[in-house]
């Protein structure tokens, strides 16, 4: 059996992109077509298969160990399948390693990945292995008759998150786990200083109590940043989504260097200057100023919730330094609370074409596998994260964790955060080129905090930087 190619550019080309244009590959005339991968009639179990898998984990050894687990698991289903396990801790260093790999076709055989980075991949030609034959196929596919493990169903997959994972009209990736950003607060310090907490916080609001909050901090000598953003590109991308602003559509136009967009940043000028709120990238984790007290919001991943709280597992700081004081999570500040909006986000997971069409159906094999209950529950309880299937979420083991008193309430209401606000969640159109896209939207934020670009004229400049240093005008899809 052989696999169809997808449509080809030229590793000369591939090359070229390397060097000149951030790790994006030449955009191709017209949209990439996929043509489905063909299953074998059988899977040759005398054949012995070495596979590598690149995770991703938070620096979080439970994590690497889950992964572990579920290598000696499979691997003792299928004992001609060997499973190599490469951990990292960077998406952005998976995805440059992979586009080094793809001239070689030296690539992994699966790997955790961003959307973004995934479209990209697949402009690289026979790259990506489209998922939708191997998903349905009544044998090897989910729930199929030879596999060997209680393999999920494709109507298992939430549908919203299954939904995220189309690339070209193709399921190109699976979800692994999902996350969002959560706003953390310090509860007690509003609560003692007179502020009510509402149900959802208005950005208005937000600007309200950190004004106050500098204001006190100036006069009693303290050290306070009263907000911190983790990922201006989450930032800007939200902003554009509560206000209603176009960002990119899903042919790579950019649409985002735009009046109302300038208006946006402008609008954080005055808590910029007034010292409101700061960045990850000027300061520091916002959990590292949390903690001690020194910042009232800190807006971040729910998978960073095991480092954030006083309480909290993973946290680094002195006992010192710590400051005692009851912590919310919530959803992030908005524009209008009664239409929310927050991104989904969160790892998924991507296999890689070779010339074995019995390879890469012992990485699918494996990539299904990584869909149990036993993984999906195991992970989602190292950090804020939401099992991508039903089966996970609705079983007896995942509801009693949520309610177990014993596990890091942070951690659990994180979790719960993504699961209530489901339906205000969104994802942004994947291109190659949207990746690089999503860093320009983070600059533009960065920026604002240079009084040269704090006005009109000044945002027009840093337009043109922008579509200069990310080649922005390079990307749609003709």
């Amino acid at each position: 059996m052989k696999k169809k190619l997808m449509l080809c550019i030229s590793i000369l080309a591939l090359l070229c992109v390397l060097t000149s244009c951030h790790g994006r590959l030449v955009p191709k005339k017209n949209a990439v077509e996929l043509i489905d991968f063909e299953v074998p009639e059988v899977f040759d179990e005398t054949k012995s298969h070495e596979i590598t898998f690149w995770a991703k984990n938070d620096t979080n050894k439970v994590q690497q160990a889950i992964f572990n687990q579920a290598v000696e698991e499979f691997e003792a289903l299928y004992p001609n399948i060997h499973i190599n396990v490469v951990q990292y801790n960077d998406y952005t260093v998976i995805y440059s390693d992979v586009i080094r790999n793809i001239s070689t076709k030296t690539t992994p055989n699966i790997s955790i990945a961003y959307p973004d980075h995934v479209a990209t991949y697949m402009e690289g030609g026979d790259v990506i292995v489209p998922l939708d034959t191997l998903m349905k196929d009544k044998r090897y596919g989910f729930g199929g008759s030879e596999v060997k493990f209680d393999s999920i169903r494709e109507e298992n997959i939430l549908p919203k998150f299954l939904s995220e994972c189309k690339i070209s009209d193709h399921y190109c990736i699976l979800p692994f786990m999902r996350s969002t950003e959560a706003l953390y607060v310090n509860k007690t310090y509003l609560e003692e200083n007179g502020f009510s907490i509402p149900s959802v916080f208005t950005w208005d609001y937000v600007w309200e109590i950190c004004s106050y909050a500098k204001e006190k901090s100036l006069k009693d000598g303290s050290t306070m940043i009263p907000l911190i953003y983790k990922s201006t590109d989450n930032m800007f991308i939200q902003l554009c989504k509560q206000y209603g602003y176009a960002y990119t559509d899903a042919k790579g136009k950019v649409m985002f260097l735009s009046d109302d967009a300038s208006d946006m940043l402008l609008s954080l000028v005055d808590p910029i200057n007034e010292g409101y709120f700061d960045t990850f990238k000027r300061v520091s984790y916002p959990g590292n100023f949390f903690n001690k007290g020194q910042c009232i919001f800190a807006i971040d991943s729910t998978a960073g919730s095991t480092w954030i709280g006083t309480k909290a597992p993973l946290l680094d700081i002195p006992a010192s330094e710590l400051v005692d004081f009851d912590t919310l999570v919530t959803m992030i500040p908005q524009v209008d609370e009664k239409n929310p909006y927050m991104i989904s986000q969160g790892p998924s997971m991507c296999l890689f074409y070779k010339e074995d069409p019995q390879e890469v159906l012992a990485s699918w094999l494996f990539m299904q596998y990584l869909l149990t209950n036993p993984t999906q529950i195991a992970f989602s309880k190292t950090e804020g994260y939401l099992p991508v299937t039903s089966t996970a979420i609705e079983s007896e083991e995942f509801k009693a964790y949520l309610e177990n008193p014993d596990e890091y309430e942070v951690k659990r209401a994180a979790t719960k955060l993504i699961m209530d606000q489901m339906d205000h969640t969104f994802v942004t159109p994947v291109f190659n080129g949207s990746s690089l896209c999503r860093s320009a939207a983070g600059y533009l934020i960065e920026a604002m905090f240079n009084e040269k670009y704090q006005d009109k004229k000044g945002v027009k400049e840093l337009y043109s930087i922008v579509n200069t240093r990310y080649k922005l005008s390079t990307y749609e899809v003709k």
